[in-house]
């Protein structure tokens, strides 16, 4: 008898993203396994992919089947553990997330203590610290990638955020599956609803650490979770986790598409000195000349967080809508002005 349904289904996308994790570093070293001079040609050591886990059943879940996968693809497991000291006691829970990982046989193993700022909001600051300290654990340990368990039901939330931010069709894209410098960021989960990855711990007798932050209505998150997809699901039916989920997929498809004509596009709307030309601007259609602008905001010092559709629609406005107004103000001190038919953004 095989593995109950919900282990199957957490192994499977696991080993889906190790094959591609294996099949990039082969690419990449000039491993080819075509012939027998090939399969016996000396081997790079083994890769690891590290886990970050908070101790919570998605978490958990990914960390089980990446222990359960990895020897069989000659890959070494590891795990990582953030400790942000947001709640009394946190220490010891971190302590007790690397003994579970352990447990699994994974190794090396760590925890990680950060200090939260507050930049950005209370999720936002605890959010930049973690992937800060699974950076750094990631460059100390050398390792080619770190698994997330980002699962359907975070994506679904994820695009009713972006949604109800209203800044474009790349909000609506969710998280990508792959993200990070150089790919390191892999997210197996994605297509994996959250009572599967509950259901696989609980079937493999896998402790499992609820995150009070999770339910605490202080958080945005936590509030969409718990009564604005509740009352999706009731007033339109099942299935809309899933359909937000294909949204996401869709969009970043869209958006990925609309970011690679804009780079295309860009040296051709630009004079002999680098400078926007407005006329040529305003032959492309809005979506490629919006991407081409936030680009040249954020290079002239613009902050990417901080650069939202209003900013970008006033901007905008000094090409389509050319009525002799002044210079457009954005964020970190860049400065959008039409001067002579030419678009120029700088630092004020």
């Amino acid at each position: 008898m095989g593995p109950h349904p919900a282990v199957a289904a957490i192994r499977l996308a696991v080993r889906r993203v190790l094959h591609d994790i294996l099949t990039e570093l082969h690419t990449t070293a000039g491993v080819a396994a075509a012939t027998a001079a090939d399969r016996t040609a000396e081997r790079p050591p083994s890769p690891l992919v590290l886990v970050a886990c908070s101790g919570g059943a998605d978490s958990m879940a990914l960390a089980s089947a990446l222990a359960f996968e990895a020897p069989r693809l000659g890959i070494r497991a590891g795990g990582v553990t953030v400790d942000h000291g947001l709640q009394n006691g946190s220490d010891l829970r971190a302590e007790e997330v690397v003994l579970r990982l352990r447990e699994l046989g994974l190794d090396p193993v760590e925890a990680s203590a950060v200090t939260v700022g507050r930049a950005g909001g209370p999720e936002a600051a605890a959010r930049d610290a973690r992937y800060a300290a699974l950076d750094a654990a990631a460059a100390r340990h050398g390792a080619a990638a770190v698994l997330l368990g980002h699962t359907r039901d975070d994506q679904a939330e994820t695009v009713l955020l972006g949604l109800a931010r209203g800044s474009g069709i790349r909000s609506l894209s969710g998280m990508a599956a792959v993200s990070g410098a150089d790919g390191r960021y892999r997210r197996p989960f994605l297509q994996v609803d959250r009572q599967t990855a509950r259901k696989a711990c609980m079937v493999q007798s896998l402790p499992v650490w609820d995150d009070p932050h999770n339910a605490d209505p202080a958080y945005t998150r936590s509030r969409l979770r718990h009564e604005g997809l509740p009352a999706l699901e009731k007033a339109l039916g099942k299935g809309v986790v899933e359909a937000l989920a294909r949204t996401a997929q869709l969009s970043r498809d869209d958006a990925d598409a609309l970011d690679t004509w804009a780079r295309q596009a860009e040296p051709g709307v630009r004079d002999a000195t680098g400078v926007l030309e407005c006329a040529k601007l305003y032959a492309l259609p809005p979506a490629v000349r919006r991407r081409i602008l936030r680009r040249a905001a954020i290079e002239a010092g613009a902050p990417a967080g901080a650069l939202f559709a209003r900013h970008l629609e006033e901007v905008d406005r000094l090409i389509t809508g050319w009525r002799g107004q002044g210079a457009i103000n954005l964020p970190g001190k860049v400065v959008a002005q039409r001067q002579g038919g030419r678009l120029v953004i700088r630092q004020g």
